[in-house]
């Protein structure tokens, strides 16, 4: 018989109460537990965030000195989550200011690290997304899906980059830091390998929320004084990059329903972009052509965002 013939919930064997570190619990399992097994699960898994971030270190550290913790704080309700449950352990806070953000959220990530006294380090990317799409040449205008890798490469892993002078280790063999993510295999397609951490030259990455579902996390801030992020409530995403490359249809009218002045600058980019002779449909923010690219580490296509969780009452 073939396995398309079975949901992914009859196909999961293993223990949703001692989730492993291998193969996610589908979420429709979650959701059949009762409150009682669901915080259960939950504090299994806080146990496993923090073994996964000492194995992280365990496996890559090699006798270097290890200089920092920093969390990678986009201002989403996710990074937010991680950002307290491993406030303890976390020196430092990253954030990327990529220039085509909500300047909510950024103040957002300043006052929440202000409140629990985290250092915060937020880079600003050296080129602009004004410039980017302005940029003579091949690939000019606003990107699609295509095109994604030039907006992480050069929006968020570069200001990744600039923190590592930051911190003092950049080309350093000697000493390193860690970079702990939130990135989750269930949270797209496209995250379903995350690795549970890797070395990246002085860079250790650590994805402590590798095995939770949706589900845990609101579970988590349902007992927890979990700081949310009007912008994310609203948005469902952080809104911390707008860059577009993955933006589905109709995204510009819901930014533009709670953050009209958002809408005016990216319409008035697209003006501009417009002036300089950009064709259709290049010349329009969001326009989604094109062969999908590689994410990058902090990247996803967002393909759950509209769910509502239960514990946390719905937004819209």
């Amino acid at each position: 018989m073939s396995d398309a013939l079975f949901t992914e919930a009859e196909l999961y064997d293993g223990d949703p109460l001692r989730p492993d570190l291998v193969t996610p619990t589908p979420l429709e399992v979650v959701a059949s537990l009762s409150r009682e097994q669901r915080l259960q699960r939950m504090w299994f898994l806080v146990d496993q965030a923090r073994s996964i971030y000492r194995q992280g270190l365990e496996t890559h550290l090699g006798g270097r000195e290890l200089v920092a913790s920093c969390v990678l704080f986009s201002g989403g309700n996710d990074s937010t989550t991680l950002a307290h449950l491993l406030r303890d352990i976390a020196t430092h806070a990253i954030h990327a200011n990529t220039t085509i953000g909500i300047e909510a959220t950024r103040q957002f990530v300043r006052d929440t690290c202000a409140a629990w006294d985290l250092p915060l380090i937020e880079k600003v990317a050296p080129q602009s997304y004004r410039d980017l799409v302005l940029e003579p040449g091949p690939g000019q205008g606003f990107p699609g899906p295509a095109l994604h890798f030039k907006m992480y490469g050069r929006l968020k892993e570069r200001c990744l980059d600039a923190a590592r002078h930051d911190l003092g280790i950049a080309g350093s063999t000697k000493r390193c830091a860690v970079y702990i993510a939130g990135r989750r295999r269930q949270e797209s397609k496209r995250r379903e390998d995350v690795p549970l951490f890797e070395a990246d030259g002085s860079v250790i990455w650590v994805s402590p929320f590798a095995m939770w579902t949706a589900l845990d996390l609101a579970t988590y801030r349902s007992i927890h004084d979990v700081p949310r992020n009007p912008v994310a409530d609203l948005l469902h995403m952080s809104g911390e990059c707008l860059c577009g490359a993955f933006a589905h249809p109709g995204e510009l009218d819901e930014i533009g329903e709670w953050f009209p002045e958002m809408r005016a600058e990216i319409e008035a980019l697209e003006a501009e972009v417009r002036a300089a002779g950009v064709p259709e449909p290049f010349c329009r923010w969001g326009h989604g052509q094109g062969k999908p690219s590689a994410t990058g580490r902090l990247c996803s296509s967002c393909d759950a965002r509209w769910l509502v969780l239960p514990f946390e009452e719905p937004v819209r």
